[in-house]
């Protein structure tokens, strides 16, 4: 016959849980992730908390009749960039909430 889970334990494993989530987040935040388009002329920086920090333009890629090209260069920098810091939240922080289960399984 199973016991019921102890609430007391629970908790605490739960306040626990919340603690070593919210130090993660705040290491994240303090991180820099790199993203690059056109073959590194245009690179970005963000945070862990996903802000943009830098954005880096080669002047050989700067072409006043072409100003869309410079401009979807940008985005995907950025884009990439915002996709490094996810993938490195996710796996910072999928290694804390893959504990949830223990506690109520």
């Amino acid at each position: 016959m199973n016991r019921p889970p102890d609430m007391r334990q629970l908790l605490k494993q739960a306040q626990q849980m919340q603690q070593e989530m919210l130090a993660a987040q705040n290491e994240l935040a303090q991180q820099r992730y790199e993203g690059s388009a056109g073959g590194g002329l245009v690179t970005a920086v963000v945070s862990g908390s996903q802000e943009v920090l830098e954005i880096k333009i080669s002047p050989e890629v700067v072409d006043p009749s072409d100003v869309e090209m410079l401009e979807d260069l940008v985005v995907a920098a950025i884009r990439q960039a915002m996709e490094n810091a996810a993938a490195a939240a996710a796996e910072r922080l999928g290694g804390l909430t893959g504990g949830l289960g223990g506690l109520f399984g």
